[in-house]
C-alpha cells in the first residue's frame, strides 16, 4: 500500500516552505502525485471599516494582495519541486475559504499535509483551520509542528490506541507508513479489555501483522485530563518520529471546553502527527 495522491496546503506562514519540503519528500518516497493547494481564510471586515475606507478600495486591496500572495506561493512551490526533480506535481489555487478549499480537494487525496496552528505566525488562515479540516475532510491529516526539523518521518511510529472508530481509521490510514517503519509501538492508554476479553492492543497488532507490520504492544495509565501529555511523553520515550492517533473521539464541543487528548496534541505536538476522524 502507498499514498498515490498527496495534497499539501500552502499559506503565508513562515513554516510553509518546510511543510512543502516534507510533502515533496513523501511524494518521492511513495511515487505519488503531489498537489500544492494555495488557499487562505476569507477575512470579513466590519461594515463601519468598509464605510470609512471605501468598500471598493478595500476590495481592490484584498484582491491585489491575494493575487500577489498566490503568485509568490506558486513561485516558491515550483522552485522547490524543480530542485528535487519531482515530476508528478501540480499547483492549484482557490478563491474559496481555506477550510472549504482544502476539505473539498483533500477528499480526492490519500493524505493531506497541514501545518500545526501557531498564534505567532501570520499564516492567513484561522486559528481553528486544521481542526476543522480534520473533522470535515474525511481524509488523514499529517500535521507538521511549527518548530523543529524532521529529517525522518515514519521510521519509528508511535500509535496511541483506543478501540474507537477514529483510532481504527487512523491506523488503517497509516499503513503505508507502518509497512516501511523500522519500529512500531502500540500503546493503549486507559484501555479496558474488549467484550471478548482480549488484551488491549492485541487485536490491532494482529491486524497489522497481516499487513506485514511487526509491533510492540504496551498498556499504560494516565489521568483522564492528561492523556494527551501521556501520549507525547511515551512517544518521546520511544524516540518516535511519527505519532498516529484518532482525532476528536468525543464531541467537538466537549473537546474544546474540557480539553481532551486531541486538543493537547494540536497545541503541543513535537513530532509530526497523523490524525484521522
Amino acid at each position: 500500500m502507498t499514498y498515490k495522491t498527496i495534497l499539501v496546503h500552502l499559506d503565508e506562514g513562515k513554516r510553509c516552505p518546510a511543510r512543502v519540503e516534507i510533502a515533496i519528500r513523501l511524494a518521492r518516497h511513495n511515487d505519488a502525485h503531489l498537489i500544492g493547494l494555495n488557499a487562505l481564510t476569507h477575512v470579513e471586515l466590519p461594515g463601519y471599516v468598509l464605510a470609512d475606507a471605501g468598500g471598493a478600495a478595500v476590495a481592490d486591496i484584498q484582491k491585489r494582495h491575494s493575487l500577489e500572495q498566490a503568485a509568490s506561493a506558486k513561485s516558491a512551490f515550483s522552485a522547490a519541486v524543480a530542485a528535487t526533480g519531482l515530476s508528478k506535481a501540480e499547483w492549484r489555487t482557490s478563491a474559496l475559504d481555506a477550510v472549504e478549499a482544502v476539505t473539498r480537494q483533500g477528499r480526492y487525496a490519500d493524505l493531506i499535509v497541514l501545518g500545526q496552528p501557531w498564534d505567532e505566525d501570520d499564516s492567513g488562515v484561522e486559528r481553528g483551520f486544521a481542526q476543522r479540516v480534520a473533522l470535515e475532510a474525511g481524509r488523514p491529516l499529517l500535521m507538521i509542528p511549527y518548530a523543529g526539523e524532521f529529517r525522518t518521518i515514519g521510521k519509528r511510529v508511535f500509535i496511541a490506541w483506543k478501540t474507537t472508530r477514529e483510532a481504527t481509521r487512523a491506523v488503517s490510514d497509516a499503513v503505508p507508513f507502518l509497512q516501511k517503519a523500522e519500529a512500531v509501538q502500540v500503546v493503549a492508554i486507559n484501555a479496558k479489555p474488549d467484550a471478548e476479553g482480549s488484551t488491549p492492543g492485541s487485536e490491532i497488532a494482529l491486524y497489522l501483522a497481516r499487513h506485514g507490520v511487526r509491533v510492540e504492544v504496551k498498556v499504560d495509565r494516565a489521568d483522564e485530563g492528561d492523556a494527551g501529555q501521556e501520549i507525547l511523553s511515551r512517544a518521546a520515550d520511544f524516540s518516535a518520529d511519527l505519532i498516529v492517533m484518532g482525532a476528536y473521539g468525543h464531541s467537538r464541543v466537549r473537546e474544546l471546553v474540557l480539553g481532551g487528548a486531541s486538543r493537547t496534541i494540536f497545541e503541543s505536538m513535537t513530532v509530526p502527527v497523523l490524525l484521522s476522524h
